[in-house]
């Protein structure tokens, strides 16, 4: 399975779905959890709602969550306890009130830092691309110890400690996959040179991150009128919790619905040969979006809860199971976890027809949905501390609050951006899994070397399962 995508995203069981080509060469892909047609080739009697249950969970959460978010941006704008709230909050310890427009103004900087940092990195990626991936590799480390050391000297322990731990295991990760970065990056180029072929897929990023940005504007204004209410610390985490809850479903969806709508565009290019081929269907990209914006929504916000939580697990469990070595004891626990985010994985999984054709080994292989979301998390921390260093000097008290809500800010900002790279990577494995000659029209070289690395792999799984029994053959006649 794929260590692959997005994406944050995203919706994994809704990406690339049933496609049939002309002559019935291609007559399925890995849309297994989300039984979805395909974008611009099904006919519209095929098409039905999807997980309307969680589709109407999302959108009265959405209008329940703003009239909330008005309610605490407008109690102190421009005036203390506007609403006269205050008289509920009196059983937690008061603190020192302000108004809205105090703190509102640090999360239009982090707005403004999040959607800056998501339009250069699509910029970049089309000219850099290798550059800045390494970067989001190797910088991520760095950034996180330094700012480890920060929160300790300005005696903030516990975040000091947790970001202390952040920078070991993402430095422990690097280290175990490190022999996999230079396919990782070979695969990333060629998805970066696929998007940049299709500017459409680069406008639908830019769209969605400037509806994202307006919602942002709504949610910051509540945020900043919790920030500045008269409760304790404690009152004031416990909303800013749930409201953070909220805007990384809200990011997720958004960046699941990019995934969809991307990923159904780049598919029917391969499968087609070209942008500007015959037999492609009339507007594909407006198909692709109506698809994923009505039907296939309600797997999206379904999906969305799930995938990014399962998604990190199972990278971090990959690189300490490569690291065990022959600590019997230990690697059994850990294949006991393995396995059973493997089984949550199979069910929300955009990769799932791939299992059925060998070419898991090589998709296992590549890293670049770890990498994207390194680059994502790094555009997160970048943004949360040029707002929390406005705020230290001007309210030391709220700088955790503002740069833990500001960091979510800019993560999905700009995961919106890279969302679309990955979407691409996506398709390539599905091509691939479904007609690797489909990689060969498009990038001969390209195709020459991922079938040389599978053909690596699948040697290397072969030895390996072989050792394996060896060893188990030779631990029962020694115990005979």
């Amino acid at each position: 399975m794929s260590d692959s995508p997005t994406p944050s995203s995203d919706t994994d069981f809704a990406s690339i779905p049933t496609t049939e080509q002309d002559g019935g060469r291609i007559r399925r892909s890995g849309d297994i959890g989300s039984r979805t047609p395909s974008p611009g080739m099904a006919p519209e009697h095929s098409r039905h709602w999807r997980d309307v249950f969680w589709l109407g969970i999302f959108v009265v959460h959405l209008i329940l969550l703003g009239v909330f978010l008005g309610v605490f941006g407008i109690n102190r704008f421009q005036r203390a306890d506007r609403l006269n709230i205050d008289k509920f909050t009196d059983k937690w310890i008061k603190t020192k009130a302000n108004l809205t427009e105090t703190y509102w103004r640090y999360y239009a900087v982090a707005g403004g830092v999040g959607t800056l940092l998501g339009w250069l990195w699509l910029a970049l990626l089309g000219s850099k691309a290798n550059q800045m991936m390494k970067l989001s590799v190797h910088v991520l480390t760095t950034y996180l110890a330094v700012i480890s050391v920060l929160c300790f000297w300005g005696h903030e322990i516990f975040w000091g400690v947790a970001f202390a731990i952040g920078a070991s295991v993402q430095l422990l990760y690097v280290i175990s996959v490190v022999e996999r970065l230079p396919f990782t990056m070979l695969v990333l180029q060629k998805a970066v040179k696929l998007v940049w072929s299709l500017p459409e897929v680069l406008r639908v990023a830019y769209i969605f991150m400037f509806v994202m940005l307006l919602w942002m504007v709504i949610w910051s204004f509540g945020a900043a009128g919790v920030v500045a209410m008269s409760l304790g610390d404690g009152g004031s985490w416990w909303l800013l919790v749930v409201l953070s809850v909220s805007l990384f479903w809200t990011g997720a969806v958004f960046c699941n619905t990019v995934h969809v709508i991307v990923s159904g565009m780049v598919f029917l290019v391969l499968i087609h040969g070209g942008r500007q081929a015959a037999s492609m269907p009339p507007k594909p990209l407006m198909k692709s979006l109506r698809h994923a914006v009505t039907t296939s929504f309600g797997s999206i916000c379904y999906g969305s809860l799930f995938t990014a939580a399962i998604r990190t697990m199972r990278w971090e469990i990959r690189g300490l199971r490569s690291k065990i070595g022959n600590n019997e004891c230990l690697l059994c626990c850990v294949d006991f976890f393995f396995h059973l985010v493997e089984t949550l994985v199979r069910f929300f999984n955009k990769y799932a027809y791939v299992q059925s054709t060998g070419v898991e080994a090589l998709v296992a292989y590549d890293c670049s949905g770890a990498v994207l979301m390194m680059g994502t998390i790094l555009g997160g921390l970048i943004t949360g501390t040029c707002s929390g260093l406005w705020t230290w000097f001007r309210d030391r008290d709220r700088v955790i609050m503002i740069g833990f809500t500001a960091t979510l800010m800019g993560m999905i900002l700009v995961g919106l951006a890279l969302v679309v790279v990955e979407s691409a990577v996506t398709s390539i494995y599905i091509c691939y899994a479904e007609d690797p000659l489909l990689i060969h029209r498009w990038d001969a070289e390209f195709f020459s070397q991922m079938s040389e690395v599978l053909h690596q792999r699948l040697q290397h799984r072969s030895s390996r399962a072989r050792e394996v029994r060896f060893n188990g053959q030779l631990q029962e006649s020694v115990s005979v």
